[in-house]
């Protein structure tokens, strides 16, 4: 019975999107306040339903009820608690009524918390998030329901790809979706903003926390993913420019180039067009991203679906809203004329200069992902696009923009005099070259990946903290104290900008000083590994509770001391019939070591891979880092009640 009334709430809820769709919208058009004011009690109770429908999909997961088709391919009795629940959105049915959750989520809390928005702004606002819900409900009820019942239920599933049944993997789809979808939101924002052909510094600053909260989780979401593959698929990297991590990647960039940019429309008004334009792609980027998950076209190992005729529906879908937006751009950007002139040395004009590389980025990482598509259309030729064509097409935009960062953060609006502006900097500039300087000295290798990675790196740090000297006054007595009173928004900049140069130089210096071994070793011999000596004690046979584990005992000894004892595993879940990589990772704050056991060679022994990473750590903390500047920057009170928005009339005449 709950299956069923889970399946009836999920279409309540598309009936009620199609209300809060068509009625605001008209209403905002016409003037009739008793049609827009449907807008805000029509997005609560559809995420009220949503979230009932979800409710009750995670409540057959709990319970194993193998009547439920999706719970029978995607779960089993033996498996653990944590990955019953995670199960409910380890596939495409179910993430896809997470996604509408979190799409319907959204829509209520404009309704709850936007009582500082123009009454038909917010109509429209909650209309056009209303239009995405519908076209989303109806994919999911149509074609990819997932309530769907077994006319004779098996005794058991047929389990979770072994592969997503692990804590990083369990809270990174939920924080991707959080990202993907809140992008919505500034989507939303666009095209109301377009229907009613006005962008002022008010639209910047209600467009800037929806915008923050997307980028934010984007980060945690792409930081855990990351983090997942390094420990979990036993390969040693972090990054392969996987077509799903590029999906994920995109929006990302388009995001922070959006948060930029409203900046300049909320202060300066202008780049009025720019910004709303990118907020239309940063979420036609989501729509992109979830059409490679689940179309199949592109060879991932991310993938949720491998369905051709759902993808045709998702690409219908990203058609639709994206043609139509961009249609409606065509028509009224002419008309959004920026009033804010500026110097080509300004605050302004460093946030484009921002924009374009973050733009030029997010376009080159694009045609990489999606070429041997177009390869295989056109030509007929199966082509790949791997990571050392990114890495040379994608890193020298990423070195330009950390390059003038710190210098456009210090830079006054509308016009400045740069020689003034470096004057603090050239400390920090100093400071960067000597910490460049160190890394070339103490590394054994001459390799010009790590300085300049240093390079950069501290150049961010020490140039985030000289932003933050800056802003505190030229008395030392009261600096303390006036930096406890900045508002939370400028700590947020700070500390996201100090977080990507702490990644940018974990990236290098991982990347440029790692030590790989590959061997065949038998039980209780040892060889060396850079400055340690490696020792294969052990390899047993364990049971898991719903696996069969081949774990190895490794012993890393370094001039005589004892510094960790590993026990990588390979796993094989007979249910699913598939084996898993575990590398065992020693943590620490200047490398991991990290060891891999492979399969039984037929002389004997078993294949062994080591590596010594150092600041790995620092990649991850760095991302951490940065989400700490976004939710500083989130709890400014400006962010929270949109001071300075205008109010709503108290009239609202026809149009």
């Amino acid at each position: 019975m709950i299956i069923e009334t889970g399946h009836f709430s999920l279409i309540l809820a598309l009936l009620v999107a199609l209300v809060q769709f068509v009625l605001p919208l008209v209403g905002a058009h016409k003037g009739w306040r008793g049609w827009m004011a449907i807008a805000g009690p029509a997005a609560l109770t559809q995420a009220a339903l949503l979230t009932f429908s979800f409710c009750a999909l995670t409540y057959a997961f709990v319970t194993s009820d193998f009547s439920v088709r999706l719970v029978t391919l995607n779960s089993h009795t033996l498996k653990p608690m944590l990955y019953k629940v995670t199960g409910v959105w380890g596939n495409h049915e179910g993430s896809m009524l997470l996604w509408c959750l979190i799409l319907a989520v959204f829509g209520a809390l404009v309704a709850l918390f936007g009582g500082n928005l123009p009454e038909r702004l917010k109509a429209r606002v909650l209309g056009v998030q209303a239009s995405v819900g519908v076209a989303f409900l109806g994919f999911l009820i149509f074609t990819s329901n997932p309530f769907l019942r077994l006319a004779n239920p098996p005794m058991n599933g047929q389990d979770l790809n072994p592969l997503l049944q692990d804590p990083g993997l369990a809270f990174h789809p939920p924080f991707l979706y959080l990202g993907y979808v809140g992008l919505s939101m500034s989507f939303s924002f666009a095209v109301a903003a377009l229907i009613e052909g006005r962008v002022d510094a008010a639209w910047g600053r209600w467009v800037r926390p929806w915008t923050l909260l997307a980028w934010l989780n984007l980060t945690i979401g792409i930081a855990l993913g990351s983090w997942w593959a390094y420990y979990e698929l036993g390969w040693g990297g972090f990054w392969f420019w996987d077509p799903v991590e590029n999906a994920s990647f995109m929006p990302w960039l388009i995001a922070a180039a959006l948060l930029h940019s409203a900046i300049v429309v909320e202060k300066r008004e202008a780049l009025k067009s720019w910004t709303i334009l990118l907020a239309i792609l940063a979420f036609g980027f989501s729509l992109i991203g979830a059409f490679i998950v689940r179309s199949g076209v592109l060879t991932s190992v991310h993938a949720f679906a491998n369905d051709p005729e759902r993808g045709v529906y998702l690409l219908a879908i990203t058609g639709v809203f994206m043609g139509g937006a961009l249609t409606l751009y065509a028509f009224r950007a002419g008309e959004l004329q920026a009033k804010g002139v500026f110097g080509i040395v300004s605050r302004e004009s460093a946030l484009v200069a921002n924009n374009v590389l973050l733009a030029v980025a997010t376009f080159v990482v694009f045609i990489g992902t999606i070429w041997p598509l177009i390869a295989e259309m056109i030509w007929d030729r199966k082509l790949s696009v791997g990571p050392p064509f990114f890495d040379a097409a994608f890193t020298p935009f990423m070195l330009l923009l950390a390059a003038i960062l710190p210098i456009g953060s210090v830079l006054p609006w509308k016009r400045a005099k740069l020689g003034r502006v470096m004057r603090p900097l050239w400390l920090a500039l100093i400071a960067a070259f000597l910490v460049s300087a160190l890394a070339w000295v103490v590394q054994t290798e001459k390799t010009l990946l790590a300085p300049v990675g240093a390079l950069l790196g501290a150049w961010l740090v020490f140039g985030a903290a000289v932003d933050l000297w800056t802003r505190t006054g030229s008395d030392a007595s009261q600096k303390f104290g006036r930096a406890l009173r900045l508002p939370r928004a400028d700590w947020g900049r700070v500390v996201a900008h100090a977080g990507l140069g702490i990644t940018i130089f974990g990236i290098a210096a991982m990347t440029a000083w790692q030590i790989e071994d590959i061997r065949v070793a038998r039980e209780g011999e040892t060889f060396e590994v850079g400055n340690y000596e490696v020792t294969l004690v052990d390899v047993q046979r364990v049971e898991g509770p719903n696996y069969i584990s081949t774990m190895a005992e490794l012993r890393m000894v370094r001039d005589g001391q004892e510094e960790a004892v590993l026990f990588p595993e390979k796993r094989v879940y007979p249910v699913a019939g598939m084996p898993t990589t575990e590398a065992d990772i020693d943590n620490g704050v200047f490398r991991d070591l990290y060891l891999v056991i492979g399969d039984p060679q037929d002389g004997g022994g078993y294949a062994v891979r080591t590596y010594i990473k150092p600041f790995a750590n620092w990649i991850w903390a760095g991302a951490i880092i940065m989400a700490l500047g976004g939710c500083l920057s989130l709890s400014d009170r400006r962010f929270r009640v949109a001071a300075g928005a205008r109010k709503a009339p108290q009239c609202v005449p026809a149009e």
